[in-house]
């Protein structure tokens, strides 16, 4: 998770050019490297910085932010990425793991497309779609020892056009990470999102600073106790006993539920296989025993007595 972050912020600063690469430069100087990006003297003190091909002028800086900007989530998918994109400084701050993980992988390649040349955004597409690949729900064996040799090929490309100074720790880690689904599984599962997220909400729950613990445990034996005695009340409705849910403008949509779910099921779940005959009374025990099914029930048995003349 945190590799991915800071792999995402090293590729945005660099391409938005708000960190300078001028001792890099240097450095390519000193080993006769990238004699194209050699610093060039023209004055006391004083050096041009030649374009490099990932370099982009402030008009494609700003439609870069722009994009971004304009970009779009379902409800619930993602934060608010936009608000932490400055259009007029053509600066991209504030991002959480959770952005970066939405913006390496499904944002960069679209907005690259139209600001990077054909190379440069190709070899960065490469590595969204590396880390795309890391997170499938479904991991082969088979594809993690390709995949790891995929990443050592990307390393090499962005070599070619990165200056030394973006391949710190993190971009090197890269190389580990389908070792370690190998061994622990899909990265999904060992991701530290939501635990953050409910840390955040118990330090949130903080009233008295010389007691943290004290409150956090308070706020916890609190909101269990509601949760716990609202899926028993009657005459008002609740998250567990609603039959309606707000859509996306805040509007109540109307749902059918074919269970009451009033209380919750004990720990230690017991799944049973039923047989054919066994399956088809359960349904018609659910059908037979739900009210809300007889408007259908009406309308089937006159649509058959419509058809048969009767």
């Amino acid at each position: 998770m945190h590799i991915e972050k800071n792999v995402c912020d090293n590729i945005v600063n660099t391409l938005l050019g708000i960190e300078r690469k001028t001792n890099s430069r240097r450095d390519l100087k000193k080993l006769g490297l990238r004699g194209d990006l050699h610093l060039v003297p023209i004055g006391n003190d004083l050096f041009d910085l030649p374009s490099s091909p990932y370099t982009l002028s402030p008009g494609l800086q700003r439609l870069f932010c722009l994009i971004l900007k304009g970009v779009r989530f379902p409800v619930g998918y993602a934060s608010h990425i936009r608000k932490n994109v400055q259009v007029k400084k053509r600066k991209v701050v504030g991002l959480k793991s959770h952005d970066n993980h939405i913006l390496l992988q499904y944002l960069l390649p679209l907005a690259m497309r139209k600001t990077l040349p054909q190379a440069v955004s190709a070899a960065i597409i490469r590595v969204s779609m590396l880390f795309q690949k890391k997170y499938s729900p479904i991991i082969c064996i088979s594809d993690m020892g390709e995949l790891e040799k995929e990443i050592v090929e990307t390393l090499s490309i962005l070599e070619t056009i990165f200056l030394p100074s973006f391949f710190d720790m993190m971009v090197h880690l890269m190389v580990h990470l389908p070792l370690q689904v190998r061994l622990g599984g899909p990265m999904k599962f060992s991701n530290m999102y939501a635990p953050e997220r409910y840390m955040g909400k118990l330090k949130g729950n903080v009233c008295t600073r010389s007691h943290p613990k004290g409150s956090i445990a308070e706020a916890y034996l609190f909101y269990e106790c509601l949760t716990f005695c609202s899926q028993y009340l009657e005459g008002c409705e609740t998250r567990f006993s609603r039959t309606s849910t707000p859509d996306v403008n805040g509007a109540q949509t109307s749902s059918m539920p074919f269970f009451n779910n009033n209380g919750r099921y004990l720990v230690g779940k017991l799944t049973i296989t039923l047989d054919d005959k066994a399956l088809i009374q359960a349904h018609r025990y659910v059908i037979f025993n739900y009210d809300n099914i007889e408007p259908y029930l009406r309308y089937v048995t006159t649509r058959a007595l419509f058809n048969y003349g009767i």
